[in-house]
């Protein structure tokens, strides 16, 4: 697989749910497509450059880079769990909910992820067997 070709996922590095969304990731993640960065890094700064210059600080998103688009928020979520296939493409009925419930349900939670699930000092490292599949 082309590595320009490959889904890569910008999340908060710090954010305890984020980093274990990440993990989710990759264990189901069986053809070990997906590549990782954290938002506050070089790849993360460009890619909330592209979404209008916002700064890492000003998105509570998750961003999806795939097939080149740009994809945040609930369309990210749902589009990994596309990629994801097999029995996580049930909850693509959720596309069926406008963007703006399913973007509000997310911002809700994006907004207390910190006060649920708690902060770290630094972004994870990853270990050295998945270091290949993080950009930074």
């Amino acid at each position: 697989m082309n590595t320009n070709d490959r889904p890569v996922l910008f999340f908060d590095g710090v954010c305890n749910l984020c980093n274990q969304s990440v993990q989710f990731i990759i264990r189901h993640d069986k053809k070990k497509q997906f590549l990782f960065a954290p938002l506050q890094g070089v790849a993360g700064e460009a890619a909330l450059k592209h979404l209008g210059n916002l700064k890492n600080s000003e998105l509570n998103s998750v961003v999806l880079f795939y097939k080149n688009k740009y994809y945040t928020r609930s369309n990210a979520v749902l589009q990994v769990l596309a990629i994801l296939g097999s029995t996580w493409k049930v909850f693509l009925f959720l596309h069926i909910l406008p963007g703006f419930i399913r973007d509000g349900l997310y911002n809700r939670i994006a907004r207390s992820r910190y006060k649920w699930f708690g902060k770290t000092d630094s972004c994870m490292l990853p270990a050295p067997d998945l270091k290949e599949r993080f950009l930074e």
